[in-house]
């Protein structure tokens, strides 16, 4: 089976140099800790408790008509901030559906939402518009997710036009610039079209789009699923220095485990719609508990010389 760990550590050595290492990875080891406690101490950022979701199945040759299915079954979670809790599992198992509703794209059948204590639910008008500029969503494809007809300039500044709508032209300009340019990209960009970028540009795009109101709370939505092999690893350094910059907290959907290795501190897995196991990173992807993780994890492949968290 697959098992997920750190690389080793140099051990004890009669040199400087080697005892220096071991203090090095121990004092990395305490500042992890250190970190994930005050993460936990904090209270969440959003909370979900009991989300129920099922949608009218397509009649066909092994589809009963007018038969329902349940995406989302009776799902509870909470995120802290700063911190990144990955969901992950197979498709259709209901990743999706579930980001979608905590950000109220699409509504519960049942359950809670509460986000930064605030019912999220029972939100309407400007309050909800007011919760929105907190919690924004970058997209699976980088390709769809911008409207080919628009330049950059106004993809990336359309939130501020709707959520800071005073804002005059020149300081939205001066915002989006400055957004592009913490993604990677030049102020050159903005006056250009999607099609005239790569696909791990557009997606820098994406993510500067989502990071224009300067939000609490960022669900990455198989962010780098799209993307080759290196240009996603590029993304997803991106990513985590944007977390270190702007104090971000992450909800990640992916089916990736080296991905969610490299980004999550919590994970919860999911299958046919619940959560079959959640916990720390390390313990999940290195000592799972339920069959189907242990499956998940058996069914990546290894790659010969190469050392994955």
């Amino acid at each position: 089976m697959r098992r997920y760990k750190k690389s080793p550590t140099a051990g004890p050595r009669a040199d400087c140099v080697g005892e220096a290492a071991v203090r090095t990875d121990w004092d990395m080891e305490n500042q992890r800790s250190e970190k994930r406690a005050e993460i936990m101490a904090a209270p969440a950022l959003i909370e979900a408790r009991n989300l129920r979701k099922s949608f009218q199945a397509g009649a066909g040759v092994f589809v009963e008509t007018g038969r329902r299915v349940r995406a989302v079954d009776d799902v509870s979670l909470a995120l802290a901030p700063g911190e990144t809790l990955a969901i992950v599992g197979e498709s259709g198992c209901g990743k999706t559906t579930l980001a979608r509703m905590l950000l109220r794209l699409i509504e519960p059948d049942a359950g809670e939402i509460c986000f930064q204590g605030r019912d999220l639910l029972a939100a309407g008008g400007a309050e909800l518009r007011a919760l929105r500029r907190e919690m924004q969503m970058v997209f699976q494809d980088p390709f769809a997710s911008l409207n080919p007809r628009l330049r950059v300039e106004a993809i990336v500044g359309e939130p501020l036009e709707i959520h800071e709508p005073h804002l005059g032209r020149a300081k939205r300009r001066g915002r989006v610039r400055a957004t592009l340019e913490t993604v990677g990209l030049g102020a050159d960009a903005m006056q250009k079209y999607p099609h005239e970028f790569s696909g791990g540009q557009r997606q820098r795009i994406g993510i500067a789009r989502a990071l224009a109101l300067r939000p609490k709370l960022v669900v990455a939505d198989e962010p780098v699923s799209a993307l080759d092999v290196s240009v996603g690893a590029q993304i997803l350094e991106l990513l985590q220095a944007l977390q270190r910059e702007f104090a971000l907290t992450y909800l990640l959907i992916s089916h990736s485990l080296p991905v969610v290795a490299q980004l999550a501190t919590r994970v919860a897995v999911m299958q046919a719609g619940r959560f079959v196991e959640v916990g720390e990173a390390d313990q999940v992807l290195s000592r799972p508990a339920h069959p189907y993780t242990q499956a998940l994890l058996a069914a990546v492949p290894e790659v010969p010389g190469l050392a994955l968290p």
